[in-house]
């Protein structure tokens, strides 16, 4: 018992630092807004018009995902307004593979201590990102939990909604033998493999964040910080013609894990390995931890951001339209393998 007034400031949550902080984001998420945005920031649920009327049969295709210990490289370099970017656009690509567009996105940011310029760092870095990919940042959750994260440090967390018209799906059950894998470049690790990254190169390499390296171009914290790369604007043009059979997103599990999830049974992927150039990146974490050729293609994307599948006849026109892409390799007889030689 006490004879003191308590608050929830003095346990720890500054109801004054979340209101500053959604001061700080509301103009930032207000600039995605469109035409189907029916609800204003603050509102207890965000509204979006569900009329689809140049679509047959509307398909809403939701996904969410993390940055992952990315974060803890936010952390360390002070830079905070490119892991929200990453975020989206690592959700776009996600529903991308099955053919869909982004519609909205909302987000959780969970801190120990909210610090409101940091909070608006991020949401700017969404808001980016979102209006990159024609998609309204429609709501999100802020959350101050005192002693529940370290001092500075937070997490992020992502959920998209997107629509494809059913007859437009893309599902991979169309991939048979004599097909083309087509690779298209990543910018960098995107968010996955972070924490054997890390280990690599601070543990073992002895690497400060701020650390110049000649082979990167760049320090360590810079080149660890790239920002995932959204492939809508690559492969968008050609969704709905029917010249993709299946895109993989070479997210965590790399190639060996992510190219079977859109293959049917009877069929495998050969590819192969000198058909585009590795980033020194990769090499140079490879060589630091001697670690297997097998355990990179399993962890990192290894310069390859998504797989497009497409026929031998339409490859011409999908390598047009896409751009900076490598034909890697070959679908092939196989029990929903992959070979990497």
């Amino acid at each position: 018992m006490t004879t003191k007034q308590i608050s929830y400031a003095d346990a720890g949550v500054s109801i004054d630092n979340a209101d500053r902080a959604v001061a700080k984001i509301r103009e930032y998420a207000r600039a995605t807004f469109n035409e189907r945005t029916l609800t204003e920031i603050g509102s207890f649920g965000g509204m979006f018009s569900g009329a689809f009327p140049d679509m047959d049969e509307p398909i809403l295709v939701a996904s969410a995902d993390g940055v992952g210990t990315k974060l803890k490289i936010a952390f360390e370099t002070g830079i905070h307004n490119t892991v929200g970017a990453d975020l989206v656009n690592h959700c776009v690509n996600d529903i991308l593979v099955q053919g869909a567009r982004p519609l909205f996105f909302l987000d959780y940011f969970a801190t120990g201590k909210l610090e409101p310029d940091v909070t608006a760092s991020v949401v700017e870095g969404m808001a980016r990102a979102c209006r990159e990919n024609g998609c309204v940042l429609l709501g999100g959750e802020t959350a101050e939990m005192p002693d529940f994260y370290p001092p500075g440090e937070y997490d992020l967390a992502g959920f998209i909604v997107g629509v494809v018209d059913k007859k437009n799906v893309i599902d991979g059950k169309g991939v048979e033998p004599g097909d083309v894998v087509l690779g298209i470049p990543s910018t960098g690790l995107q968010t996955n493999g972070y924490s054997l990254a890390r280990k690599l190169f601070f543990e073992v390499g002895n690497y400060k964040v701020d650390t110049f390296v000649d082979e990167l171009g760049t320090t360590v914290g810079d080149a660890l910080l790239a920002t995932h790369s959204s492939f809508l604007p690559q492969i968008g043009p050609l969704l709905g013609g029917g010249r993709i059979k299946g895109l993989a997103h070479i997210t965590g599990g790399g190639f060996l894990d992510n190219i079977p999830r859109i293959l049917p049974d009877g069929v495998g992927v050969d590819i192969d390995r000198g058909s585009w150039t590795v980033p020194p990146i990769f090499g140079l974490m490879q060589r630091l931890g001697n670690v297997a050729e097998h355990e990179m293609f399993r962890t990192f994307n290894m310069g390859i951001g998504m797989i497009l599948i497409c026929s031998e006849a339409d490859k011409a026109t999908v390598v047009d339209r896409i751009g900076e892409c490598s034909e890697i390799g070959k679908v092939t007889r196989g029990n929903r393998s992959v070979k990497i030689g």
